[in-house]
Parts: C-alpha cells; sequence; structure tokens
C-alpha cells in the first residue's frame, strides 16, 4: 500500500487535457445544487484517463454505507445502489482506511492483483473488466459523513502515476463541493423555518383564547412539521391533560385524541420528557413498547418528538409531534425548540390574558351596583358595555339607590383606564353614594364630590350627572338633576318625541370651589329618563358620522315600553360602531303608571 498527493505528478505530457476538465469540475461545483450530477462528471473524467476499466464511488455516514455507484468502460452510466444491500454482504469499512481519514485529508491506497483488487470491491462487488490492481481514495465530506472512490486499473499503478494526484484533486472538489451545497441546503431550510416560524407566531398572536391558540399549534404544525401533532398541558392538580391534536389523515383524528388521554406509556414518556430542557427524541426500536406500531391506513409511527413548553421558568405541558414516514426529515432542534419557546409564550400569554379578565370583571363588577332597586310605578333599566379591548378597567360607573318613595340615580365617567382610574371612580361612586342617602341635594352632592376630588389631588377628572326622582303631587314623577360636564340626559316623552335636559355644569375635580345647581323636569306617565356615558355618543359609523346625531331616533325605537330598553339601546349603538372604543354606561328610568 502507498500514499499519494498532489505533490505528485499531475501536468505531465500526458496530462490529456486533464487541466482543462478539472477547471470545469470547479464551475460546475459552482453552480450545481445536486451532488449526483457533479459525481457524474467525476465518474465520466476518470473513465477517460488512461488504463482506467471502472469506477466506484461510496458514501459512508460513520461505519453505515448509505450508497454506492458504479460505472465503467462498457457501462459508463453511473448504476446507483442503495441498502439493504441484499445482493451481497453488507459493506464494511476497512481499519486502514477508518484511521487514515482522522488525518482530515484524502487518503490513496493502492491494490495489486487480481484477486486482491476483486476483494475490496464494497460487498464483494465485482465490476466489469477484470482490473488487476485498483487505487482507492478515501476522503471526509462534513461531520461523520466521509466518501470512497474506488478506480480499476488494467495495469498496476507506477509510484509516479499522474492519478494519484487526480484522485485526490478530484476529492477535493467533491469535498469542497460538499460543503458548499451543505451550507446552501442549511441556508434554505433556516429560511424555510424562518417563514414557518413568522406564520406560526402570527397564527398564534391572533387569540388571546387559549384553547383557541392550542388548536392553532396542532393545525399549523400538521403537515409542515409531521404528520402527527399532540398538545398537553398541566391542569391546576399537576395532571398532563390533552388539549389540541392534529393528524394529516382524517380518519386517523380520533385515534390520535384517543391515545392522548387514555394511553399510560405516552404519558409517562410526556411527564419525563416535560422535565427536560431539550426535546427528547424517539426512534423506531424504542417506539416497539408503545402504542404507535400500526395506524389502520397511515401505517406505524416511526419516530416523534416532545418538546417541553416551558415559560418564565414554568413547565406548562410538551408538544409532540409525530412521523409516519423512517425517511422524513425530522425537525431541526432549532426548530423545534423555537417554535415551543414560542408556543408556550402565547399559552402563557393567553392564560394570563384569561385570569386577568377575570379580575378585571371581578373588580368592575364592584364598581357597579350587583341589582336595580324595585320602586313602585317606576322601571329601571341599565346597561354597561366595554368597548376597549385591553385589560383595564374602565371608568364608566352609574348606581341606583332607593330614597324613601322615589329613587336616587347617578352616572358618571372618569378620565383614562387602569388601577387609578378605578380608584377615582370608587371614589366618586361612594362619595355620591353616601351623600344622596344622607338627603344631599343632587346639586350640592356634586359640589361635594368636586371639593372631594380637589383635597384629595385626583390626577383624573370626572364627570357626572344625578338624578332624584320623586313622585309627583298630580301624577308622574318630578326629577331634580344635576350635571358636571356629563352628557346632557334625554327624556322620551309617551308619544314618541325626545327631548334634551339641560343640566350642564364644570367638570369635576379640575376648579376649586365650582358650584353646581340643579334643575327640574317632569316625567309623566310613558315616559322615559335616559341617561348615558360619552362612549355612546361617540360611537362612529363607517361613513364617519358619530351615533349622536341619530341618538333621539333610536331612542324614540328602543325605549318603548319593552323589556331591557338599555340593553336594546346598546346593541343599537354597537350595530353602528365602525370605530370608537370606549365603553359604554346607560341607565333608564321609565314611568309606568299614574300616582294618585
Amino acid at each position: 500500500m502507498g500514499r499519494s498527493g498532489t505533490e505528485e505528478a499531475v501536468g505531465s505530457p500526458e496530462d490529456g487535457g486533464w487541466a482543462e476538465r478539472l477547471h470545469a469540475l470547479w464551475l460546475a461545483a459552482d453552480l450545481m445544487h445536486d451532488v449526483t450530477g457533479l459525481a457524474d462528471r467525476v465518474y465520466d473524467m476518470l473513465l477517460s484517463r488512461p488504463g482506467v476499466l471502472s469506477v466506484v464511488g461510496a458514501r459512508w455516514s460513520g461505519r453505515q454505507m448509505t450508497y454506492i455507484r458504479l460505472a465503467s468502460a462498457e457501462e459508463p452510466t453511473p448504476f446507483t445502489w442503495r441498502p439493504p444491500f441484499s445482493a451481497w454482504s453488507e459493506p464494511v469499512v476497512r481499519p486502514g482506511t477508518a484511521v487514515a481519514l482522522d488525518d482530515g485529508a484524502p487518503v490513496v491506497l493502492e491494490h495489486e492483483g487480481p484477486a486482491a483488487a476483486a476483494a475490496l470491491w464494497p460487498g464483494g462487488l465485482v465490476p466489469a473488466g477484470s482490473p488487476v490492481a485498483a487505487l482507492e481514495c478515501a476522503f471526509p465530506l462534513a461531520g461523520d459523513d466521509w466518501a470512497t472512490l474506488w478506480v480499476g486499473l488494467d495495469r498496476p499503478p507506477g509510484k509516479r502515476d499522474p492519478l494519484r494526484g487526480q484522485l485526490v484533486q478530484v476529492a477535493e472538489v467533491l469535498a469542497t463541493s460538499n460543503v458548499r451545497l451543505l451550507a446552501h441546503h442549511a441556508h434554505e431550510r433556516r429560511q424555510v423555518e424562518d417563514a414557518f416560524l413568522a406564520e406560526a407566531s402570527l397564527q398564534m398572536d391572533m387569540s388571546l383564547d387559549v384553547e383557541e391558540t392550542l388548536r392553532r399549534i396542532a393545525r399549523l404544525a400538521v403537515p409542515a412539521v409531521a404528520e402527527g401533532c399532540l398538545v398537553h398541558l398541566f391542569d391546576t392538580a399537576g395532571v398532563l391533560r390533552p388539549v389540541a391534536s392534529a393528524h394529516v389523515a382524517a380518519f386517523a383524528q380520533g385515534w390520535l385524541r384517543d391515545l392522548a388521554r387514555n394511553d399510560d406509556w405516552l404519558v409517562k414518556l410526556l411527564r419525563e420528557s416535560s422535565e427536560r430542557r431539550e426535546s427528547t427524541l424517539v426512534g423506531t426500536e424504542d417506539l416497539l413498547d408503545g402504542p404507535f406500531g400500526a395506524v389502520p391506513g397511515v401505517g406505524a409511527v416511526q419516530s416523534l418528538s416532545v418538546t417541553p413548553l416551558r415559560a418564565r421558568g414554568r413547565s406548562l405541558g410538551t408538544l409532540t409531534f409525530l412521523h409516519h414516514q423512517a425517511d422524513a426529515p425530522v425537525a431541526t432542534p432549532r426548530l423545534l425548540g423555537d417554535l415551543a419557546s414560542r408556543a408556550a409564550l402565547a399559552i402563557d400569554t393567553s392564560t394570563l390574558y384569561e385570569k386577568r379578565r377575570n379580575h378585571v370583571e371581578v373588580l368592575q363588577r364592584h364598581l357597579l351596583p350587583r341589582t336595580l332597586p324595585e320602586v313602585s310605578g317606576l322601571g329601571l333599566s341599565s346597561a354597561y358595555q366595554v368597548g376597549d379591548s385591553t385589560l383595564d378597567v374602565g371608568g364608566d360607573f352609574y348606581d341606583a339607590l332607593a330614597i324613601g318613595d322615589g329613587v336616587a340615580l347617578l352616572i358618571g365617567d372618569v378620565c383614562g383606564r387602569g388601577a387609578e382610574a378605578a380608584a377615582v371612580t370608587g371614589l366618586a361612586r361612594h362619595t355620591l353614594r353616601t351623600l344622596l342617602l344622607e338627603g344631599t341635594s343632587p346639586g350640592l352632592a356634586l359640589t361635594r364630590l368636586n371639593d372631594t376630588l380637589i383635597a384629595e389631588g385626583a390626577e383624573r377628572f370626572v364627570t357626572a350627572l344625578i338624578a332624584l326622582l320623586t313622585p309627583a303631587p298630580h301624577g308622574g314623577w318630578d326629577v331634580e338633576l344635576a350635571g358636571a360636564g356629563h352628557p346632557r340626559p334625554l327624556v322620551r316623552r309617551a308619544d314618541g318625541s325626545v327631548e334634551e335636559v339641560n343640566a350642564a355644569g364644570l367638570l369635576l375635580g379640575v376648579i376649586p370651589g365650582a358650584g353646581y345647581r340643579s334643575v327640574h323636569a317632569l316625567l309623566e306617565p310613558g315616559a322615559s329618563l335616559v341617561m348615558f356615558t360619552d362612549g355612546l355618543t361617540e360611537a362612529r359609523g363607517a361613513d364617519g358620522t358619530f351615533f349622536e346625531q341619530g341618538l333621539p331616533a333610536a331612542v324614540t325605537r328602543c325605549v318603548d315600553g319593552r323589556p331591557d330598553p338599555a340593553g336594546r339601546l346598546v346593541a343599537a349603538a354597537a350595530a353602528f360602531r365602525h370605530s370608537g372604543d370606549d365603553d359604554t354606561a346607560l341607565l333608564i328610568a321609565t314611568a309606568e303608571e299614574r300616582r294618585p
């Protein structure tokens, strides 16, 4: 056996145009996206060398041959075999070649004698032409991959045979091209993964509902990542529960759902995997004890991956992908980890959204009356609609207090949203409630609330409207009203006409010492007093007009003696609204009968 490299003679008079062909090979290597086409050129180049009878090429992954190709002078078109190599025994890596590869450079070995040459072909394959000698060039590719070229000769090679150096040059072209192609494919795959992850983030950001988010994750991953997908989450008791599943085959959906719920082997695997930081990959042999042996119409699961879902230092559950094809490309650790991170963050965000929404609803309920009082001869109706999608408590409020034979109605709006607005809302509502229950008139109650807000240094201004309804001596209801920067109330008469009550005044909490006066109106039987916040009037339609312009007509239609007039009026504004997202509070009092 001997070695040869580029330092040996390659430019002798017997070159035969090798330099030009090698240059063309380098140019082709820069343009080709498939190593097979480049290998065909190599086989053609080597077969054109003097004394070459056959060329055999093989690619290895570790000690496992992935394919072998043969071309000869008689059959110059290469023919390819792939595992299993049923025609002969499995190819074996010779120890000398494996050791030589540790140098990380092409190595050329020489073999002489017909019997020896025949025994050296992988798997015992003897190429046509009965070579009497052979040159074997082994060279590394990337990672554990490497390749071998065998050239069968009709004569023993001389010590300065240029074919030795030419084999090394060809190996260098193939190795360099392989690196470029791997980088090209990795770049393309990364672009595909980035596009997939961007779409995944977009889909997951479209919903703040936890279950809908999980369904989107499963649907998006199938079939882009795998043939099947399962999502499990820990419940409050720490038990893994299936929450979403998808399979490329519609008839396998039920099988996958049942498996996710009831299989102990799978649950054990998922729980163990959830405690790890990286994805767990399970191959065919490890799946033999599991439930994936046979899926009707789809076949056995060949591999699966389980990636823990972690967000903000907490384990939320697992994301599982199932592959039914043995040669299916398994998602890269980068893709699995990135997708799981985004999914976990989306799930955690959705969960936090649900919790915060519940907290806001609870807080909002405490800022509104649980029920309206029952007042003989007077029908009360209220509505509250959240117009802002943010999870902050709104500043709109209302209340109704039974006082003697009558009722005090109040409605208001604190500027802004959030905790500070909620604090001012609570202060304003409870201050007015206390004053009115003590018998304070509407105008004086607003004056004292203004003084309180100034004294407390409240940074939010407040609008408010108070109506004190008492039975009128000759039937109907006397209404005493006072307003502070609030939309003026409307009165719908029994005949359907609508008029505005001039209850106006300065904003609360702005000017120290401001005073507020009351005005009076009569609510005859069948008439209604309509009090509302500016969220109702500022709803903007698609044509740019405000609901305020059509409010009198809407009041005539909706406040007509039927049940729940406040709910119907708010619904009319919502149907009109194209933009404008302020909250809306509405309070309506209807005189139902004439009093003696």
